[in-house]
């Protein structure tokens, strides 16, 4: 199966797209339990009941009464490195344009596509998928284990809030251009219209572009978002591409062009530009159509098998059509050496609804897959993954092909909603003692996480806590361990 990803960003995706929707399915419970003793947790017995026969109701789990963090924790949480990142990069910025508007500075004034393109390209960069790879890959190579924690867990929040950096630069870019046109106008009378009415619309469509990604929009209106970023970006890189070389060409001084393609190939800003277009181009490359198998275990949820075992920790994004909307779920294999690799998509949207109502025999995909948060586990000797509902689409894989990585899996009609498939991975390939599937059905409501968390952090020996859950419950928990001392990375809503 093949995926395809937008030429912009990745983008922040819905519950079900994260694979963080938390489903609750009415078909018949069938659950399994890890060793209790292992974790020194208190399980409830399943005891199936006879066919005419109702399952008794089952008791009650008391709620842990609500703790409200205090609002240093929540800072600390809500400060991340992704948005220390954007701090960093768009201040950066900020100053070097203040300097530069105040006559302090004049090199962005002779080299304005240094300081737009420049910017525009290191945000790209920062999202590309084999770039992502490549830095993923040498942490991985270089500092597994054997460097003190502290490093391993800077090296993991670096490599997760990238888009710190892609967002800050994206914005600066924006601003630098805007900075640029109006100086444009300023002295329009030494330049071509030509060059002025690209350089207006190649605002525009960046700005477009930028809005479409807002937070908001990409968490509430994922398909606007999808649609219109990818739209815009890529008009947004034929239009600067015109607004470039039509800047270059023309002479100020003179007032004429200066077709000479030597003078053309001198210019910085020519050079920014292919430089951005070859890091957009490099993912589509990749893009395929492939042959898929889609398992419906319950109508809520899509098991989508492709062929070809993957490493852990990756995701990939797919598609019913070669350029429209991508929706990324994380991948489920057994290892590089398996003969399939897999998706849950819980049902959420139209995309989503469709591959249940109408499965498709195709999708589209880029082979080129993009590392999460959960390639860097090797860097640990020892961990906990944390899930809810879908959420096991993007952690399972970990605690497969890792004996090193205990799973904790919170859900309701886990075995009936998800099917033979993910159980039988689960089963075949996780030893009890570092598993702990909590069915919420069966034993009458939700666990008090952080007690659980705590207990198997302790006595597996564990490092860090992954964390995959919807948006309320991703916070809790990262509170949770913000409080307690327990290093935890958990779901990103991008900012």
């Amino acid at each position: 199966m093949t995926t395809v990803v937008s030429i912009d960003p990745a983008p922040a995706y819905n519950d079900a797209e994260r694979g963080t929707l938390d489903i609750t399915s009415r078909l018949p419970v069938a659950s399994s339990y890890p060793d209790e003793k292992k974790a020194n947790l208190v399980v409830a017995e399943v005891i199936p009941a006879k066919k005419d026969t109702p399952a008794p109701a089952p008791k009650p789990v008391s709620k842990p009464p609500k703790h409200k963090p205090s609002a240093w924790t929540r800072w600390q949480v809500w400060f991340n490195t992704y948005r220390k990142f954007f701090v960093f990069t768009f201040s950066l910025n900020m100053i070097g344009l203040g300097l530069t508007a105040s006559g302090h500075w004049h090199y962005p004034l002779k080299f304005p596509g240094a300081f737009i393109l420049g910017n525009l390209q290191v945000a790209i960069l920062v999202r590309n998928e084999l770039f992502g790879r490549f830095l993923y890959l040498t942490c991985n190579t270089l500092f597994a284990k054997w460097t003190p924690l502290w490093w391993r867990l800077g090296c993991t929040s670096v490599l997760q809030h990238l888009g710190g950096i892609h967002s800050g630069c994206a914005v600066s870019g924006l601003i630098w251009l805007l900075y640029h046109v109006v100086n444009l106008f300023r002295a329009m009378h030494s330049y071509n219209d030509s060059v002025l009415a690209f350089g207006v619309a190649t605002n525009f469509v960046v700005a477009a572009a930028a809005l479409s990604a807002f937070p908001w929009i990409r968490n509430n209106h994922h398909n606007v978002f999808e649609r219109n970023h990818r739209a815009f970006g890529w008009l947004g890189i034929i239009i600067t591409w015109a607004f470039t070389i039509l800047g270059d060409l023309w002479d100020v001084n003179t007032r004429t062009w200066n077709l000479s393609g030597v003078h053309l190939v001198k210019q910085q800003d020519f050079w920014y530009i292919i430089m951005m277009t070859t890091f957009v181009a490099i993912p589509w490359i990749c893009t395929r159509e492939v042959e898929v198998d889609i398992e419906l275990p319950s109508p809520k949820v899509a098991i989508v098998r492709f062929k070809r075992g993957m490493q852990q920790g990756l995701l990939g994004r797919i598609s019913r059509h070669p350029i429209k909307e991508y929706h990324a779920f994380g991948i489920i294999s057994e290892g590089t050496h398996s003969k399939y690799h897999y998706m849950i998509c819980g049902v959420q949207g139209d995309f989503t609804r469709s591959l249940v109502n109408d499965p498709p025999r195709t999708l589209w995909t880029r082979q080129l897959k993009f590392a999460g948060i959960s390639n860097t586990s090797t860097l640990y000797k020892r961990g906990i993954r944390i899930c809810t509902g879908t959420g096991i689409g993007a952690a399972l894989s970990t605690c497969i092909q890792s004996p090193n990585w205990f799973l904790i899996w919170i859900g309701s009609d886990q075995e009936k909603t998800f099917g033979p498939t993910i159980s039988g991975l689960i089963h075949r390939n996780i030893e009890p003692e570092r598993v702990l599937l909590w069915d919420s059905k069966v034993r009458g409501g939700r666990p008090d996480t952080m007690k659980i968390l705590k207990e198997i952090y302790h006595s597996f020996g564990a490092e860090v806590v992954f964390i995959t859950s919807n948006y309320v419950g991703n916070f809790e928990i990262m509170h949770g361990c913000k409080e307690a001392g327990i290093p935890a990375f958990g779901t990103l809503w991008d900012f």
